[in-house]
């Protein structure tokens, strides 16, 4: 193959380290708010219910009483089903200015365009007339090379990406299920309901998300378990101290 000195448009970068930049870039404007492997609605439900269940925790390891609870969690779930919209449509426009640069540069450099695809349907095997000609049909027509250079050069995926309002709802369930869980245990059983709850929320959500992501479910667990028991520890000899 026979490389071009290196235009405006790659900024002084070869065509290969071009696309490496540009495949990190994709990744960083296209990772998921609650995490990449869990769809995003599912790990903002399971991570709120974890947050929520902990903070009920920690308010119960300090000796708070029933309107508080009930106080605290209104204004968590208001807060944790606003917080989740926002990350969402932070990311969104992240992937949307990606996709108008990537447009302006088809538009405006159908050069330097042309030797990206080169290069990467050279790395996928393709050469001779045949990558010719594949790069000649992707050049013809915009929208379908636009889609071609967001997915291989950017590293897109266009089709997991989850409306803001979608995650913000399995946030909204997430916490709404937790705290009313929380605030009837407490409400039933004051001395040892919240803890119950939390624990088996704990149990389910890190169970869940680990199996979903084919991680070592045991470990998730426990590692969730001490963190909240230690957190909750933290609060309740911090408080005997200053109180």
């Amino acid at each position: 193959m026979t490389h071009h000195t290196p235009p405006e448009h790659f900024q002084g970068q070869s065509v290969f380290e071009h696309l490496k930049n540009a495949r990190t870039k994709g990744a960083l404007a296209s990772a998921e708010t609650h995490g990449v492997e869990l769809p995003g609605h599912l790990f903002a439900g399971a991570d709120s219910a974890n947050e929520t269940a902990l903070a009920f925790l920690i308010l119960w390891a300090i000796g708070v009483q029933m309107p508080i609870f009930i106080a605290f969690g209104l204004g968590w779930l208001i807060w944790k089903t606003g917080r989740s919209a926002l990350l969402g449509y932070s990311r969104l426009e992240r992937v949307h200015r990606l996709i108008e640069e990537e447009r302006y540069e088809i538009e405006h450099h159908r050069e330097q365009e042309r030797e990206e695809l080169r290069e990467m349907y050279e790395v996928k095997g393709f050469s001779g007339k045949l990558l010719d000609e594949v790069v000649d049909v992707l050049m013809a027509d915009d929208n379908r090379l636009l889609r071609v250079m967001l997915e291989e050069e950017l590293g897109l995926s266009l089709e997991v990406i989850e409306h803001p309002l979608k995650q913000a709802f399995g946030a909204f369930l997430g916490t709404f299920i937790c705290a009313a869980a929380a605030t009837f245990a407490f409400y039933f059983f004051p001395t040892f309901g919240i803890p119950v709850v939390a624990a088996l929320i704990l149990i389910v959500t890190s169970h869940l998300t680990a199996r979903f992501e084919k991680r070592k479910q045991i470990t998730h667990v426990v590692w969730n378990l001490a963190l909240a028991a230690f957190a909750c520890a933290g609060a309740y000899f911090l408080t005997r101290l200053i109180v």
